[in-house]
């Protein structure tokens, strides 16, 4: 059991260390696009530097990554363990995923946010609240211009999704985890807080950074 646990988990985390904006614009336009705009590697800033037909992929590949690592904890459990059940070893898999994405092994331990890995975990295990979150982001969005902003509202919106209005709370395990996205995003956007109280954050458009 332990051994594919551990295997299961070590997956999980190469899959969400799967470094697609880096990938791809160092494979398509030779760029690292952590050395350009925010120096993030996640599909805002890839858009940003590289344009929608960079970004959009990488969107796409980062959301599935996150739901792929959850998915593949069918392939290893087994019904006859006592502990952890399915949604525990989903849970440690979703951990793992998330934690590639940040620090990914394949490029330097450098990776991006987490938030589109975030969201492929969360369509694995709460799609009801996760398409919720989607749309506070959009509204966010739509409204103030800030991927950084709508990120955070909608993590911290969540929980509150999840637990208050949907009233999923028959496991404690997802409990917590739906109340750390709502610690976690915030965490790691803590330069862009600073940058929005300042109004000093970059506003979102689908157009590339034009060369200086």
């Amino acid at each position: 059991m332990i051994f594919q646990i551990t295997v299961a988990i070590v997956l999980a985390y190469l899959i969400g260390s799967i470094p697609t904006s880096v990938w791809i614009g160092r494979i398509f336009y030779n760029v690292d696009v952590r050395t350009q705009g925010s120096g993030n590697a996640g599909a805002t800033n890839t858009i940003r530097v590289l344009g929608w037909k960079a970004g959009l992929p990488v969107l796409i590949l980062d959301v599935f990554k996150g739901w792929l690592a959850v998915f593949i904890a069918h392939f290893f459990y087994d019904p006859l363990w006592i502990s952890p059940d399915l949604v525990d070893l989903k849970i440690m898999l979703a951990a793992a995923a998330v934690v590639g994405h940040v620090f990914p092994v394949y490029v330097g331990f450098k990776g991006g946010k987490g938030i589109a890995t975030l969201l492929g975990v969360g369509l694995a295990l709460f799609p009801t609240a996760s398409l919720i979150a989607i749309i506070v982001f959009v509204m966010v969005l739509l409204v103030s211009g800030y991927v950084s902003l709508g990120s955070i509202i909608a993590a911290v919106t969540f929980p509150l999704s999840e637990l208050v209005i949907l009233g999923h709370t028959e496991y404690i395990s997802l409990t917590i985890l739906s109340i750390s996205v709502a610690v976690f995003v915030p965490l790691t956007h803590r330069k862009n807080i600073q940058r929005l109280l300042k109004g000093e954050e970059t506003k979102f458009t689908l157009k590339k950074k034009k060369a200086d």
